[in-house]
């Protein structure tokens, strides 16, 4: 009898995704409770099967692949569908969990390194994150991050920081596409974000702000950040990063800036809170508002 899902090991899927999300075989294999040699062994069986590498190997960690970034997205989906459901089915317990929700980003380069701190003076709090690239309805959760406008409704809405919008890319595109100039840059190879969001700043808003009307150069699209920015790593092309939001990117300058002119978003980055936040909720989100940013 076939199997219904022509699917890989979900242990080797289940590797997978925590590889991917800490970017470590070693932090994988703590959250797992395995050693990092078994972590590996399944990574390397995954790729035998899809004939693929999904991650490259560095020195001192990894990174995905353009493979493994498409992989990746599509398992967090996946696995938010069955938390969801599990959710729902469970119900909410006496003990509630605070569910948080942002963006992958958000929660990679951002939130989830603000939950540690957090978890170190309030190490009782139980929180949940739920990692989704789209809106979600609001009885699934008691927290969101957004960014865009701030809504007139009278629902309860933290502002959390603005930000400036940099083109970057990897060293090596730097190298191969020098751009000594914003009109150098319209020449060069660019990666642009497909989305239904009008709020987020596309390259036609952000070269024109400069005085720069058109690109003309080779594009590239994608309808997803985090693989926009694995594309930007892998040398495709130069990307507009919120500097804040990918903090840790050109901190340690697996991005790097390509050019000085810097744009104020348009908007802020905000924190909903929910109707049905409770006190720890709103506690967390009280915490989060007073973080220097």
């Amino acid at each position: 009898m076939t199997r219904p899902y022509d699917l890989p090991s979900f242990t080797a899927i289940n590797c997978f995704e925590a590889a991917a999300r800490n970017l470590s075989f070693k932090a994988a294999a703590r959250e797992l409770n395995v050693t990092p040699a078994a972590v590996s062994q399944q990574i390397k069986a995954l790729e035998s099967e899809l004939a693929q590498m999904l991650f490259h190997r560095q020195h001192r960690g990894v990174d995905l692949t353009e493979a493994g970034a498409v992989l990746f997205v599509a398992v967090q989906r996946g696995f938010e569908g069955i938390a969801g459901a599990v959710h729902e089915i469970r119900g909410r317990t006496k003990v509630e969990d605070v569910v948080i929700h942002a963006t992958t980003a958000i929660s990679t380069f951002w939130l989830t390194p603000q939950i540690s701190a957090f978890w170190r003076h309030y190490p009782e709090m139980v929180i949940s994150q739920v990692v989704s690239d789209v809106e979600l309805t609001e009885d699934r959760v008691d927290l969101s991050f957004r960014y865009g406008p701030i809504p007139e409704d009278g629902g309860e809405y933290i502002p959390l920081f603005d930000d400036m919008i940099v083109a970057a890319g990897s060293k090596d595109f730097a190298a191969r596409f020098p751009t000594a100039s914003v009109a150098d840059l319209a020449r060069a190879p660019l990666i642009y974000l497909s989305t239904h969001r009008q709020e987020w700043t596309g390259w036609k808003d952000w070269l024109s702000a400069f005085g720069v009307e058109a690109h003309i150069g080779k594009r590239s699209t994608v309808n997803n950040f985090m693989i926009a920015l694995q594309l930007a790593q892998d040398g495709v092309g130069a990307v507009l990063c919120w500097e804040r939001q990918v903090g840790t990117l050109l901190e340690k300058k697996v991005l790097v800036p390509l050019v000085p002119e810097r744009l104020p978003s348009p908007h802020a980055f905000y924190l909903q809170v929910h109707s049905r936040a409770s006190e720890e909720a709103r506690f967390l989100a009280e915490w989060i508002s007073r973080q220097p940013f």
